[in-house]
């Protein structure tokens, strides 16, 4: 049978932790989830609320290819509020999920072969898509002293037709501040370098919070996503901000592509941003499991990563636990039951001795995981 090239693109390990996580629980063992990156409350109360309703009264069926007016005019009001900026509606494009919103952005930017760079280590769906679409993914080596994030000198000159950059960063949770974003802005530019940049995380922060790409430029393709601190990963619901040139160009490619995003899940995202008490609540949560987790790596030896500002992960150098990341994961499962991720999805060359850990579970979960850890790195001279 004829296949293409471009479907062949490599699997995802942290779905094969997943699934043996899933085996061990089903076999009655007590697990700890600290592999996948999803939060564990559901959607905020005033979005089940807004289904509910609409269920009994509306057909919910297609919506116009871009959106909903009313989703897009209060995302459009969102950007006022968290970063000062004045968004024109017709800007945004609600999407299935960030997803469809990057499938989006490299359809309408980019030609078959054109190269786009992303940092190494970075979220492997970023690479598999641009394979999937015929493009060459240019993957730039960054360094724990960065944060493992882009810098401008690695951008001019490369030959990159774009470059896709993530704040906070999955899956080291890493942000750039403002006069950092305007530097890869500014080199990108200079390079004639479409800008795309992956905002989903924005809203988890826990210092400085994140900086828009549109508080800097107008001609960046900014992607954002309910799944996170929206705390509705099940629903596969976004939006993307293009520039207006683009904005035809871009509904058009929806209308064939997805003809539009879940109409329920549009209802419950109009929802979902009135609940900014209880997603505060949810940071908080996230807030405190993140120094539960500091506390517990520095308990267990595990000392070499670059602080997490925001998200909900921690990617830690286990090198000097003695083995792989992937056959240390499955030790630590069988061992101890707690799941994490291996390196190598973020990082094919030197995942191979780090762990991303997410904190989006329960409180009393995390605690329980990192005691767990702790124990076994003791067992394999972790500790010093």
């Amino acid at each position: 049978m004829r296949v293409s090239s471009r479907g062949d693109v490599d699997p995802f390990i942290v779905m094969n932790i997943l699934k043996m996580a899933a085996d061990a629980e089903a076999s009655g063992r007590h697990v700890i989830h600290m592999e996948i990156g999803q939060p564990g409350t559901p959607a905020p109360k005033l979005a089940r609320e807004r289904v509910a309703a609409a269920l009994e009264s509306e057909p919910l069926g297609y919506t116009v290819a871009l959106g909903l007016p009313a989703l897009r005019k209060r995302i459009a009001a969102l950007y006022d509020e968290w970063y000062g900026v004045d968004l024109d509606p017709a800007r945004v494009i609600v999407t299935p999920g960030s997803s469809g919103g990057f499938l989006l952005s490299f359809t309408a930017l980019f030609d078959t072969g054109d190269r786009v760079g992303i940092a190494n280590p970075g979220y492997p769906a970023y690479r598999q898509i641009l394979k999937a679409q015929g493009l060459e993914t240019v993957l730039i080596r960054t360094e724990m002293q960065d944060g493992y994030q882009l810098r401008p000198d690695q951008i001019t000159g490369a030959g990159l037709n774009g470059v896709l950059v993530a704040s906070p960063a999955n899956p080291t949770g890493t942000m750039l501040n403002r006069d950092q974003l305007t530097g890869l802005i500014d080199a990108a530019r200079q390079s004639d370098t479409a800008f795309i940049s992956d905002e989903i995380y924005h809203g988890l922060h826990y210092g400085d919070r994140g900086v828009s790409a549109l508080e800097i430029a107008d001609d960046a393709f900014v992607i954002n996503s309910f799944s996170k601190y929206f705390s509705m990963t099940g629903w596969r619901i976004g939006w993307m901000v293009v520039p207006s040139a683009q904005i035809s160009r871009i509904e058009k490619l929806a209308q064939h592509m997805f003809i539009c995003a879940p109409h329920v899940s549009q209802v419950a995202a109009l929802g979902a941003l009135e609940a900014s008490g209880e997603l505060s609540e949810n940071l908080s949560i996230y807030s405190n499991n993140r120094q539960i987790v500091l506390d517990g790596l520095a308990a267990a030896g595990i000392t070499r990563f670059a602080p997490p500002d925001g998200g909900f992960y921690v990617y830690a150098d286990i090198a000097h636990l003695g083995e792989d990341s992937l056959t240390l994961a499955k030790t630590l499962l069988d061992e101890e039951g707690v799941a994490v991720t291996p390196g190598y999805d973020f990082d094919a060359e030197r995942g191979g001795h780090m762990w991303r850990l997410s904190y989006a579970g329960g409180s009393d979960d995390i605690r329980e995981g990192m005691e767990r850890i702790a124990r076994f790195a003791a067992r394999r001279g972790g500790l010093d």
